[in-house]
């Protein structure tokens, strides 16, 4: 081609047109990019024990469940094994944060923590940092254990971390989804027999795939309060 030749009518348009066409597919593939969701915690929110895989059944397509919960983590030793940082990467719209299992006394100095101290102070850096990629966080108590009292109601060593967690909210003004509460219900309202039909046999900490469903279920009832926005892409 001849650079001194002038480029008629007709080629300029043509480029136009394409240019627009360009810019208008990559406009809307941009519109339609899905909300990324990411999930860090223990194994009570993973896919294959926990609640995690059930979390996104409840939304459109319009968002993307991406799970980042691992066994055996605490709020501690999650992010000393470098899988916060993984997380992070995967450049969340929304980060669910659920903690507490593994942080109880017991679980050895790798893991545990204080309910009233360290345990607070990871959370706020796990919140601080999901802000600062633009992430919105959402702290999540942790749900009860299937362990009764002789008058059938259950008896949570989780109390003082599920409390913390409101703590946190509060001090940090995140929302809060608190299913400690609400997972206590369930287990007192279904008793020790029908609570056993959401958890694996002889289990009393993970869920079957019922029983994912069902407490994520427990989760997606308060996210109308806890983020609006959110619950808007709700199925």
């Amino acid at each position: 081609m001849n650079p001194s030749r002038p480029i008629r009518p007709w080629a300029t348009a043509c480029l136009a047109i394409t240019a627009f066409i360009l810019g208008s597919v990559l406009a809307q593939a941009e519109e339609k990019k899905p909300v990324r969701i990411v999930l860090i915690g223990d194994s009570t929110a993973t896919n294959h024990a926990g609640w995690g895989g059930a979390l996104k059944g409840f939304f459109s397509d319009d968002v993307k469940v991406i799970n980042w919960a691992k066994s055996g983590r605490s709020s501690k030793s999650y992010m000393n094994e470098g899988h916060f940082k993984k997380a992070l990467a995967e450049k969340p719209d929304y980060l669910f944060i659920q903690f507490g299992h593994n942080d109880c006394p017991g679980k050895g100095p790798k893991r545990q923590t204080d309910p009233k101290t360290t345990f607070k102070d990871n959370l706020k850096i796990y919140v601080a940092e999901a802000r600062k990629i633009g992430a919105k966080p959402i702290l999540i108590t942790p749900m009860t254990r299937r362990k009764f009292d002789e008058n059938g109601k259950i008896k949570s060593s989780l109390t003082p971390y599920a409390a913390a967690v409101r703590e946190v909210g509060k001090e940090t003004n995140t929302p809060v989804i608190d299913l400690h509460p609400k997972s206590i219900a369930l287990f007192e309202r279904l008793g020790d027999v029908g609570g056993a039909e959401l958890q694996p046999k002889g289990d009393r900490s993970h869920f079957n795939a019922k029983g994912a469903k069902a407490i994520a279920g427990l989760i997606v009832e308060e996210l109308p309060q806890a983020d609006p926005e959110l619950a808007k892409m709700l199925k």
